[in-house]
């Protein structure tokens, strides 16, 4: 299917699941997770935290069981640090009193910091939640008795729970795929929250996985130095599949990351030019901050100053004076990746770029299928 026009090797690939790439202050994590973990922590709750962490999502769960009359003030601390709150209701939530307690600090801080707040409806309806019926009306029973003497703190939970049932959150129903469940509540966390851009291409995946990996173990991620990589083949083979897939598995590990499609349409004067490519390039690697480029010249002599470790992805090249404007040698941080997908093997060499990895032609059907379900590659 594909062969390496310059091999160098299989570096070894890792993952972190400590990334911190989007937490900005004054947020410490990203994600706080309220859970019970006698119904959902080896399961549901590990699944969903892994899901979160490798894809670079910040995110804090509580390991310890807990005990003891109160909330720990490191937990609380945690909560009041978090962006964003994921309260997974299941069928025995309401029978903790510190699940209870840690919902009415959530919804405190979704007053007082503006913390986002979702609820995961785990096997449970999210109306036996918000008029404590069912298996959390069984708890109140309980709850009744207990607390006969503490009637304000279970007016409090019960508050609590109809507010946090009544927001916009997620119902995963008996029998729903739990991996496709989780992506969807991953992928709207990505977009929606930390508006990183995420490409779709799970629809695509006709040949293209063991490319991605190849591609992957070139980049050697976790490794030193700085490097450029081609991707190089004929129009319609997958390239920009290849290189969506790639950015989706690795660019929450670097502190700068921007994708720019079809530069060979939009460095076109009446798309905006090489100018607005740069604008573009350095808006998505500061984090939004705009700024005022005169010329390629001053665009270049900005992206300098601006060292960091990227990701850059550079789609559908096919003139050298694209790459001498916006990924000169040497110009990002240490760990940097850039990535070129053309057609034109000979651009790529002239520019310096050794590393090229050419995807050769999929299999009649294998390209039949791809070309009918992504068109425009």
């Amino acid at each position: 299917m594909a062969h390496l026009a310059n091999q160098q090797g299989h570096p070894s690939f890792s993952s972190s699941t400590t990334t911190n790439f989007f937490t900005h202050d004054p947020w410490t994590y990203d994600v706080f997770l309220s859970f019970r973990g006698k119904d959902t922590r080896t399961n549901f709750t590990d699944h969903l935290y892994k899901a979160l962490s490798d894809k670079g999502i910040y995110t804090f769960i509580d390991r310890e069981l807990i005990g003891g009359e109160k909330i720990s003030p490191s937990l609380l601390k945690a909560i009041e640090e978090s962006q964003i709150s994921l309260i997974v209701f299941s069928e025995n939530y309401a029978s903790s009193r510190w699940c209870l307690d840690e919902l009415v600090e959530i919804l405190r801080c979704k007053t007082s910091t503006k913390q986002i707040v979702w609820p995961i409806f785990y096997k449970v309806d999210p109306s036996h939640v918000r008029n404590q019926t069912n298996s959390f009306g069984d708890a109140f029973a309980d709850i009744n008795c207990r607390f006969k003497d503490s009637t304000e703190k279970v007016k409090r939970w019960r508050s609590a729970l109809r507010q946090a049932a009544s927001l916009k959150g997620y119902t995963c129903k008996a029998g729903e795929s739990e991996a496709t469940f989780i992506n969807h509540i991953v992928e709207e966390i990505l977009i929606v929250v930390l508006n990183r851009t995420f490409w779709n291409v799970a629809k695509y995946p006709v040949g293209i996985q063991s490319h991605v990996q190849d591609v992957e173990m070139l980049l050697d991620v976790g490794g030193n130095g700085r490097f450029m990589l081609g991707i190089w083949g004929a129009s319609g083979i997958g390239k920009t599949t290849i290189a969506k897939a790639i950015w989706n598995e690795i660019a929450h590990k670097f502190e700068g990351s921007c994708f720019l499609p079809n530069v060979r349409e939009n460095s076109m004067p009446q798309y905006g030019g090489l100018i607005q490519l740069q604008k573009t390039l350095l808006q998505e690697i500061l984090g939004g901050k705009k700024l005022k480029i005169a010329s390629t010249d001053k665009g270049i002599s900005i992206i300098l100053l601006r060292l960091k470790k990227i990701l850059l992805i550079l789609d559908d090249v096919n003139q050298l004076e694209q790459l001498d404007n916006l990924a000169g040698v040497g110009w990002f941080g240490e760990g940097s990746r850039v990535i070129i997908t053309t057609q034109d093997s000979g651009l790529l060499k002239c520019h310096g770029i050794e590393l090229i990895y050419e995807v050769q032609k999929l299999f009649g059907y294998q390209a039949l299928e791809l070309f009918s379900l992504n068109p425009s590659e």
